[in-house]
């Protein structure tokens, strides 16, 4: 019997697991964790987005310059693949109003539960606190664990070790030391889906730390997009912000700085703020003109005193061009662990057509380790799973 090892238990070293089950392969799964799909349960707390049943043509959009790619991946396992094969694990699903797929429950647990039974099933073996430390000089899998340096040989082998976001749930990035060891080519990681540096003032960190903006228009290059997010101490952070992050980072690892431009009030035109604001004020205090005018208050009140140049505050024409296009400095990104996922990994010039490393032989490669990175909305874990499918089946072409 043919034997496969693969490390990382993630959505994509069990996709690729369950394929080489499926296949009468002996299948071992080696995690440096205490158990597996970590980061998926986190990602499911507060709703595990599975998928999005937007077309697809508009599906495949969200992969970027990595387009091509993903949809060889998603092609063999598409959004609808993904909602029938959850179906296969007694796990139903909805599509919310803004189009994201859910689980009916809302959680990961009860899918990751049904799916590692399923696997114990098929006879996949698992292994936990097996940290993978690169190769022996035989090319065998050398592995830390509890109870000492483990040896491993496998017929193939599939990576499978996450990128470089939330180190805490096992993935640390660590594996980029032991590929580039081995003369693979690694994009370096980078944060991706993730908050940015501003530099409020004191005031301001202070009175309005973990604030939502709400309805608000973020323009960033061809972005442009409405939604929220949240202010931090550090700078900015949620949903909105991630939708462009990829964009924003570049541009500040390009030129030191990015300046994204907020429309804080959408449902109104600047002339209709102008003329609104216009109003005589009378005794009324600025802040209270502008939230009995425009509605305009709290954090948003802040934000234009943060950054709308002092003598444009009085006059009302220059102050209602800020409020469609205030100017927020992004100093940098924050850390890669705090990111929701990263950029960067195993480049694809390095593997063929069947994510095959080209100077590792029946080693594979799956999931976020790969050179590429989408947006928040159930394209990481699609891709993911995707990937994950598309290598266990490429190793099924190497073993025959």
């Amino acid at each position: 019997m043919k034997s496969a090892a693969i490390i990382g238990g993630g959505p994509a070293g069990l996709m690729a697991a369950e394929v080489l089950s499926e296949n009468h392969v002996s299948v071992d799964v080696y995690d440096s964790m205490p158990s597996l799909g970590r980061k998926f349960l986190m990602a499911g707390k507060s709703g595990l987005n599975l998928t999005h049943s937007e077309p697809f043509e508009k599906f495949i959009s969200r992969y970027g310059s990595r387009k091509e790619e993903v949809e060889k991946w998603l092609s063999k396992f598409t959004p609808d693949d993904l909602r029938e094969w959850a179906r296969g694990l007694g796990v139903e699903t909805f599509v919310g109003t803004s189009g994201r797929v859910f689980p009916n429950e809302m959680k990961a647990s009860p899918l990751l539960r049904a799916w590692l039974k399923r696997l114990n099933e098929a006879g996949v073996n698992v292994h936990l606190r097996h940290k993978w430390v690169g190769w022996n000089q035989d090319r065998s899998l050398k592995f830390e664990t509890p109870g000492g340096i483990k040896n491993v040989t496998a017929d193939a082998v599939i990576l499978a070790l996450g990128g470089g976001s939330w180190g805490r749930l096992g993935s640390s990035g660590e594996w980029v030391h032991w590929l580039e060891q081995a003369g693979v080519k690694v994009e370096a990681l980078k944060p991706s889906n993730c908050g940015f540096d501003v530099a409020w003032s004191p005031f301001f960190r202070e009175k309005f730390d973990g604030q939502p903006i709400k309805s608000v228009v973020l323009t960033f290059r061809e972005f442009h997009q409405q939604g929220e997010f949240i202010v931090t101490k550090d700078g900015v952070e949620g949903s909105l912000i991630y939708s462009a992050s990829a964009m924003m980072r570049d541009e500040i690892l390009a030129n030191g700085k990015a300046v994204m431009m907020l429309d804080l009030s959408p449902d109104k035109t600047e002339t209709q703020l102008t003329e609104r604001l216009s109003k005589p004020r009378g005794s009324r205090s600025m802040a209270s003109h502008l939230e009995k005018t425009i509605g305009i208050k709290g954090v948003k009140a802040g934000l234009l005193r943060e950054f709308v140049p002092k003598d444009d505050f009085t006059n009302m024409e220059r102050l209602a061009f800020y409020i469609k296009n205030l100017p927020v400095p992004l100093i940098a990104a924050r850390p890669l662990d705090e990111a929701i996922s990263s950029a960067g990994g195993v480049m694809f010039e390095s593997l063929d057509e069947n994510l095959m490393l080209k100077n590792f032989p029946g080693v594979f490669c799956a999931g976020e380790m790969l050179d590429w990175e989408a947006p928040t909305g159930g394209y990481l874990i699609t891709a993911c799973m995707g990937s994950g499918r598309w290598a266990g089946n490429g190793a099924m072409k190497w073993l025959e």
